[in-house]
Order: C-alpha cells, then sequence, then structure tokens
C-alpha cells in the first residue's frame, strides 16, 4: 500500500482513484469495489468486528481512497508506516447536502431510490449485508444512526473529522487536499510527475444514485422471474425498524 485516503466519502474520492491510477498508484481500492462485489461487505464487517489481514483484504491494491477503507485510516497508517496519507477535504456545507442527497437518502430517505434500495434488501442478502455494515459505520463514526438528523449536524461532524485526521497524522505524511487543486499539490506529495491529462472530473453523486437505482431494479426484476418470494424475517426487521 503506497497511498492511504483517509477522506470522507462525497468529497472527490472517485475522482481520486482514478486520478492515482493514472499516476500509476493503482489499482485504487474505493467503494465501487464493495458495489460490485457484494460479499466483500463480510470483510469489512469482519474488519469492525476484530482484526483483519489487510493484505489479504486489499491485495494487489497499492492504494486506498472512499470507505470502507478511508473509515480504517488509523489502522492502515500503521500497517502500511511507508504510505502516504491524503486528506481529501470539502466545504463542510456543500459536503452535508452532498450527503443527504445520496448516502443518508439511500438509507433513511423517501424517495425512490430509497424505497427501491429498501425493496432489494428483502429479495438480495448480499445487499442487505452490505446495508448493515454501512449503517453501522456510519453510526460509529458518529454521523447518523437514523432518520432523524438536524440541520447543520453532518457539517460539523466532517469539520471535527478533518481536524481529527490532522492531529493523528503527522504533518509530513500528510497531504490535505480538495479535489479542486488538481493534479500538482497532489503530484508534488506524492513525488510524481504530473500528467499530460486533464485532471479527472467525475459527476459521483449521479454515478451513486444510477447506481443504486439500476442495480435495485435489475435485482428485483430477477427476482420477480424466480418466483418473487420476499425474506420474511428480512421484512419484519424492516417494519420494527
Amino acid at each position: 500500500m503506497k497511498v492511504i485516503g483517509a477522506g470522507l466519502p462525497r468529497t472527490g474520492t472517485l475522482s481520486q482513484k482514478v486520478a492515482l491510477e493514472m499516476l500509476g498508484l493503482g489499482p485504487c481500492y474505493h467503494m465501487v469495489n464493495v458495489l460490485t462485489d457484494l460479499p466483500l461487505a463480510r470483510q469489512w464487517e469482519q474488519a469492525l468486528d476484530d482484526e483483519v489481514n489487510w493484505d489479504e483484504v486489499f491485495g494487489e491494491h497499492e492504494s486506498t481512497v472512499d470507505w470502507p477503507g478511508s473509515f480504517f485510516y488509523r489502522e492502515l497508517a500503521d500497517a502500511y508506516p511507508d504510505a502516504k496519507v491524503v486528506l481529501s477535504v470539502r466545504d463542510p456545507e456543500a459536503w452535508e447536502k452532498s450527503m443527504l442527497d445520496t448516502i443518508w437518502e439511500v438509507w433513511y430517505g423517501r424517495s425512490v431510490m430509497a424505497h427501491l434500495s429498501m425493496a432489494r434488501e428483502l429479495v438480495d442478502p448480499d445487499w442487505r449485508a452490505y446495508a448493515e455494515v454501512m449503517k453501522r459505520m456510519w453510526a460509529a463514526g458518529g454521523y447518523f444512526s437514523g432518520a432523524d438528523l438536524r440541520p447543520g449536524h453532518l457539517a460539523e461532524a466532517i469539520a471535527r473529522y478533518e481536524e481529527q485526521v490532522q492531529r493523528n497524522i503527522p504533518e509530513e505524511r500528510l497531504l490535505v487536499w480538495n479535489v479542486t487543486d488538481g493534479w500538482e499539490p497532489l503530484c508534488r506529495f506524492l513525488d510524481v510527475a504530473v500528467p499530460d491529462a486533464e485532471f479527472p472530473r467525475l459527476n459521483d453523486s449521479k454515478m451513486f444514485v444510477d447506481r443504486i437505482i439500476d442495480g435495485s431494479l435489475m435485482v428485483i426484476g430477477e427476482w420477480r422471474k424466480r418466483g418473487g418470494e420476499v425474506d420474511q424475517p428480512a421484512l419484519s426487521r424492516q417494519a420494527s425498524g
């Protein structure tokens, strides 16, 4: 592991993933790894409950950004003492709005995306396991654990988190970086050449929503073809929650 991304989700981490891979520091582990291979969520559940072998978790990956990896940035910094740490930051109010429109919304909102995700939990054990791990992480980090969320809470939470990272990681090992800063500070910190290409700027919010909706519709469609039986224990848990 050469680069540990400590930034929270919704701080331009997908653009950061692509950028690191363009710099030859990939493959880069990102939440998309888990979303495209949902059984991996059980590895992260184990990491929450017990120690794991990080080399086995990351395999050939030379960098990691976004959750679930950045949730464990301190453990990873200890496990890979030669790795550099990049804290991707974002305006707190803008981050709160992005979170409310995407990650919080999918777990606790009332949009079509949220309802499709809840329906998928009833018919897809892997999605249900992923949802449970993600909700545990957000609750453990003190961000949210349910639908009740006062205005400004998330903005305050990311500000505290960014201060915490800067206290925990030595200054010489840490880059505090906004995706809008582009190549130069990132390449200087990583001691690599600036590529002759534009910095990747991806619409991560749209991709997130599309991935949840399209994935849920596909799984629910396949479930209907198989006969459409609902996981009754999962239905009971949703009703009680």
